[in-house]
């Protein structure tokens, strides 16, 4: 149904929790090189569960190498310097949702990246900084497929 991208992701958990995820919305799941694990992880597998043979998974050394996987299609860059809520998009099926590593976000160059569609972000009470990953994707995802009746569901 949709894309999810995590770009160099570096914390286990988050991105077991994300497979699961994937699983259970019909989500693909693209992983940006560096990785700041191994994906095969006691922490990766046990937050997985028995997930992983229900995702669609693919490694990607590069973002260019992700970037050509994906293409043509719309990119959607989630930040805390989004220009737009995440709610505010017309989400359509095979559209991909991008999200930086967990403790420094994304880059500011792949945000200016001419590939991204455009930059969102999740709405927040200002005196935080951010959610945490897994939670990020869980709540977009969850939104996009809403807007598609839970296709599939």
């Amino acid at each position: 149904m949709f894309n999810v991208i995590l770009y160099q992701p570096e914390i286990p958990p988050n991105t077991g929790n994300v497979i699961r995820l994937c699983a259970n919305t019909g989500s693909a799941l693209h992983l940006v090189r560096p990785l700041g694990f191994e994906l095969d992880a006691p922490r990766l597998r046990r937050a997985g569960l028995d997930y992983h043979e229900y995702t669609r998974l693919t490694v990607h050394d590069s973002w260019t190498d992700c970037l050509a996987a994906l293409s043509p299609g719309r990119i959607f860059a989630f930040s805390a310097r989004g220009r737009r809520a995440h709610v505010t998009v017309d989400w359509q099926p095979g559209d991909a949702l991008l999200f930086g590593p967990e403790t420094r976000g994304l880059p500011t160059t792949l945000l200016e990246d001419p590939a991204i569609t455009d930059s969102l972000r999740i709405p927040m009470r200002p005196a935080v900084r951010s959610l945490n990953l897994s939670n990020a994707v869980a709540v977009a995802v969850y939104e996009a497929w809403r807007q598609q009746g839970f296709i599939g569901a």
